[in-house]
């Protein structure tokens, strides 16, 4: 008897032909038309999903990867004084951060293609031995150089815990069933925005900064023996020869590393005018050209072009991409906001964040149950994003002299859009494929994600630099801020500041920073109009082998 499960329908590009499951009544073995080879049948065993103790233990194994990778982005934040002035490299200061995060965002496409191509248990075993090495590298590092070529290889392995962890769960846990799990891994980011800069700061004032990478060793080798002893995923061998797109790879490389570097360089190290800015635009522009070109031709492209064609997942990306700009153009920034306004230390600063990690770790969790037990999307991620427009608007009205509360009461709104909508972006792309595909269209949305959290990143920290320098130029009495200016200015030396002088470059801090908020609110009312525009197909109750 032949039966068609709807909810596992997906939809295929052209030239693939859509799975069918038989299910034969007297064996219960599935046969599916291979979508690599249309109008050919292979047979492969069921393979019954692990449950309970056993799908506990692997969720854990693969939280502790995700935790990993997600911390390295912050941790060294609160660090970076102490490590660059021990190292003697405060020009490089900035690379500490961006060199893990390029590196990571250059490998998330490929390790979602070759997850696909050849399984992604050795891949994850491969990701997590080098982020380890990565780690052990820069935490014994005696100069910046090598700090800085630690961070490069624990980016090479980070990007691929992110994307494997996320893919991983889609092969061993139904899309209805996938929402709870993926609001836990919403909630593992929220965690990391705030734990790792508090957990940087107190491990610098204790043990030393080089804990900050060496305690990922020990974490490591125990997602190693978790993942090595408890995953365990389909095989993924195809008859034919597999091609890996090497040239698609590098071309993707150039084009994320051109896109980093002029919204990290461009009007803060380099004039927006300037040779190099705009040789890197041209690089931009020139290597997403030739990408296209090699991929419509590649046999087995790194991030093949017919996902494009799928209107839930284009609509999904832009709106993760919209998402990744509002959430780290603000998150980037409040921080030092809470400590030049309200001179609280950095410890203190991160704790005032807390309502934001709690809102989005709650929320996540909680709308994601609510996903598995529905199995109804749509709205959630409508309503998130009105709500994170909300949030942005209420940021904007933020005064010196609002209580700190209100301030946290606004974030707590914030995370809680962010929650509502995050990783069900992710679920919606995954549901919209054959399993075959999962980790590329995870990988996508992350990668597309990652890029617009640097632009935002970026561009708000670019404005935000602008405005505060006009802004006490205007107001504030030449040489009153000492030498330097606004480039000197610390937490210490503005509470130092004579009371008059005090007052003036707190609101000047306050006008050059809340306003820009309201300028990102269009694009969550963006999202939102994108995600209203979402088929909301039904979520998948097995997995299609």
């Amino acid at each position: 008897m032949s039966i068609v499960d709807r909810g596992a329908e997906r939809d295929s590009p052209t030239n693939y032909s859509s799975s069918v499951v038989d299910v034969a009544t007297n064996t219960g073995a599935q046969t599916v038309v291979s979508p690599e080879q249309p109008g050919t049948a292979s047979t492969e065993g069921s393979t019954a999903p692990p449950k309970g103790r056993s799908l506990g233990l692997i969720f854990t194994a693969l939280m502790i990867a995700m935790l990993m990778a997600s911390l390295s982005q912050t941790v060294l934040a609160t660090a970076l004084p102490t490590v660059v002035g021990e190292l003697n490299g405060v020009e490089h200061m900035a690379w500490v951060i961006t060199a893990f995060i390029l590196a990571s965002t250059i490998m998330m496409p490929i390790y979602g293609k070759l997850g696909d191509m050849f399984g992604r248990k050795p891949l994850f075993l491969f990701a997590i031995t080098v982020f380890i090495i990565g780690s052990a590298i820069g935490g014994s590092a005696q100069s910046m150089d090598m700090l800085l070529v630690g961070r490069v290889v624990q980016g090479i392995g980070g990007g691929g815990l992110i994307i494997l962890s996320q893919a991983s769960i889609a092969d061993v846990v139904p899309a209805r069933e996938r929402g709870k799990y993926m609001g836990v891994m919403g909630g593992v980011f929220a965690f990391s925005s705030v734990a790792g800069p508090l957990l940087g700061g107190w491990l610098t004032d204790g043990p030393g900064w080089r804990w900050t990478l060496w305690m990922n060793i020990p974490l490591g080798i125990l997602a190693l023996v978790g993942i090595a002893l408890l995953l365990k995923l389909p095989h993924r061998a195809r008859p034919e020869a597999r091609r890996i797109d090497y040239l698609g790879m590098a071309l993707i490389a150039v084009a994320t590393a051109s896109v980093v570097l002029v919204a990290t360089w461009g009007g803060r190290t380099y004039d927006w005018t300037s040779p190099v800015i705009l040789g890197l635009i041209g690089a931009f522009a020139v290597s997403v050209a030739l990408f296209i070109w090699v991929e419509s031709r590649a046999s087995e492209p790194v991030l093949p072009l017919y996902l494009f064609v799928n209107r839930n997942f284009n609509l999904t990306l832009l709106a993760g991409l919209m998402v990744g700009v509002a959430m780290f153009g603000t998150l980037g920034y409040m921080p030092t906001y809470l400590q030049m306004v309200t001179g609280y230390t950095p410890a203190q600063a991160g704790l005032l964040m807390i309502p934001m990690m709690g809102s989005l770790l709650v929320t996540s969790i909680l709308v994601g149950r609510r996903v598995s037990t529905t199995g109804r999307y749509k709205n959630f991620m409508i309503v998130g994003s009105l709500v994170t427009a909300a949030a942005l608007v209420l940021l904007s009205t933020v005064r010196v002299e609002n209580p700190v509360a209100v301030i946290c009461v606004y974030l707590a709104v914030l995370g809680a859009g962010l929650g509502s909508v995050m990783q069900l972006l992710t679920l919606v792309a995954q549901n919209s494929f054959q399993q075959a595909l999962v980790g590329t269209a995870t990988a996508g949305q992350n990668y597309f994600r990652q890029v617009g959290a640097t632009l935002g990143s970026a561009i708000v920290g670019s404005l935000f630099a602008s405005r505060l320098t006009s802004r006490l130029a205007d107001s504030a009495p030449e040489g009153a801020m000492g030498g330097g200016g606004a480039n000197s200015l610390t937490p210490e030396r503005v509470n130092a500041l004579p009371e008059a002088i005090h007052d003036t470059v707190i609101h000047a801090y306050n006008e050059a920073l809340m306003p820009l908020f309201l300028w990102i609110m269009p694009l969550m009312i963006g999202a939102a109009i994108l995600l209203f525009f979402v088929k909301e197909k039904a979520l998948s109750t097995t997995i299609d082998r």
